[in-house]
């Protein structure tokens, strides 16, 4: 027997599901320890990146 198949159109909470929050500014910041931490300039940086829609940013300490 063949795999189920669905035909209806995903609604649009299903389609948006995790994303409206990182939208209006409310990211999941997590520190990325894929990316070690590096020194420029003479200060710290640490890469956070986001859980949800996976934008990053770098503070400087």
């Amino acid at each position: 027997m063949g795999d189920v198949v669905r035909f209806k159109k995903p609604s649009a909470q299903e389609k948006h599901k995790g994303k409206t929050l990182c939208r209006n500014g409310f990211h999941k910041w997590v520190v990325d320890k894929s990316k070690p931490f590096s020194v420029k300039e003479g200060k710290l940086h640490t890469v956070y990146r986001c859980q949800r829609c996976g934008a990053t940013k770098t503070k400087a300490e």
